[in-house]
């Protein structure tokens, strides 16, 4: 009892410490959205998935990973085995934990995909966000994005797994030859694709003010990073009113894929409670 009244506390302290904004558009020039997204300041939680495919694929691959990575965490997150992680800073259990559970959703696309005709080469990249402990614990595979607005420094921190990134790491092109290149859709990694995944895993530290977005490459492509930055400084005290207008941006900039984005606003300090009895107390007053 005490172990569960626990969990639920934590639960109200993150979501007393998070505001989260989602916007999602199937651009102008798209017939349909097949990117999928998830957030939940309860769990601290947000995911965001591109699917790509024939037909309708790319939408089941990115629906099914967000859903089964959502009911999955939920679980593994309000686990005993996991909150005590949490409060002892285990950051190498956490990480364990996502990477199972990626490579689980990740084998279960690309079963459905071996298993109909329809869904074959279907797949999905991946940006996932669990905060926890003033933390930020980041996994990702493919070029969907995560980025963290401090102050004034706008950061990128994920690295895009693309040919286009590959590129620019050997000094093939430059930035500005990169702005123009055709093949920026081309990702070297994606969930669903192979029975195994190889998922990129980061861990940030979280302050209060920070602004933190997860999108899809229908963003970054249309709108350059200043922009994006100008945005979130300017309109960051209204949060969903920033998302909606970033992928209004996209739009006005042409639209040609699907854009979504996430954006969570750190309003508190939510480190791990140790004398939690105080800390109820406290919140109770």
């Amino acid at each position: 009892m005490v172990d569960s009244f626990f969990r639920k506390f934590v639960r109200v302290i993150a979501e007393n410490s998070l505001e989260i904004a989602v916007s999602t558009d199937p651009g102008v020039i798209r017939s349909h959205n097949e990117d999928s997204v998830f957030a939940d300041a309860r769990l601290g939680l947000a995911i965001l998935a591109d699917g790509m495919g024939g037909y309708n694929a790319g939408e089941v691959a990115s629906g099914m990973a967000t859903t089964r990575l959502a009911a999955d965490l939920e679980r593994v997150i309000i686990s005993s085995t996991l909150q005590s992680a949490c409060q002892a800073g285990d950051t190498a259990t956490i990480e364990r934990h996502l990477v199972n559970e990626i490579g689980a959703a990740n084998f279960a696309v690309f079963h459905a995909a071996a298993s109909s005709s329809h869904y074959t080469g279907m797949g999905t990249t991946l940006v996932l966000a669990w905060f926890h402990n003033n933390w930020m614990t980041v996994a990702h595979v493919g070029d969907s994005r995560l980025y963290r607005l401090r102050g004034e420094e706008f950061a990128l921190l994920t690295h895009d797994h693309s040919l286009l990134q590959e590129q620019l790491d050997s000094g093939m092109i430059t930035l500005e030859e990169a702005r123009h290149s055709g093949n920026k859709n081309l990702v070297t990694r994606a969930l669903g694709v192979d029975p195994v995944v190889d998922v990129e895993i980061g861990g940030f530290d979280v302050r209060k003010g920070d602004i933190v977005l997860l999108c899809s490459d229908g963003l970054n492509d249309m709108v350059e990073d200043d922009d994006i930055a100008l945005a979130l400084r300017t309109l960051g005290g209204n949060l969903q009113l920033a998302a909606d207008h970033l992928v209004q941006l996209a739009n006005d900039n042409g639209g040609r894929d699907n854009v979504s984005v996430i954006l969570i606003k750190v309003r508190d300090d939510f480190a791990a409670p140790r004398n939690w009895w105080q800390r109820v107390r406290d919140l109770l007053k």
